[in-house]
């Protein structure tokens, strides 16, 4: 989108008539896209990845993969989402089930390396001078 200077009343009508014909011409298309049943089947399963080959198939998770897509809509739903109607409560479960696939014990292991690393304690190195054995002959 371009943006259009508008100096006068002329421009700012010619603009309003742009902008309602780009509503209708954006109207029309989302009723062609929606106008039967079986464009609106065929809009929601378009949402979920085809074929069981995909890597964010439920078979081909891990075991904290499989756990977190029970229990992140479980506890986003008791805690944060508490006095949410249900279409709140059933888009925070559509979408924590699409995080879930990025959750693995690998991501969980790296997080926890990072957070352990942060507390660790580290090591001075003491430095004695020069060694003994390091004489040059």
């Amino acid at each position: 989108m371009a943006d259009v200077a508008i100096n006068n009343v002329v421009d700012l009508k010619a603009e309003i008539v742009r902008l309602r014909l780009l509503r209708e011409a954006q109207g029309a298309a989302i009723k062609q896209r929606f106008s039967s049943p079986s464009a609106i089947f065929s809009t929601v399963v378009s949402v979920f990845p085809k074929g069981s080959g995909s890597k964010y198939d439920i078979f081909h998770q891990d075991f904290l993969g499989i756990i977190s897509r029970i229990v992140l809509p479980l506890a986003l739903n008791k805690t944060l989402f508490r006095n949410s109607n249900f279409l709140i409560k059933a888009l925070v479960g559509f979408a924590s089930q699409k995080a879930s696939h990025f959750i693995s014990e690998d991501s969980i292991m790296g997080l926890w390396d990072k957070v352990k690393s942060m507390f660790e304690k580290k090591e001075k190195h003491k430095d004695y001078g020069i060694p003994p054995d390091s004489e040059t002959y």
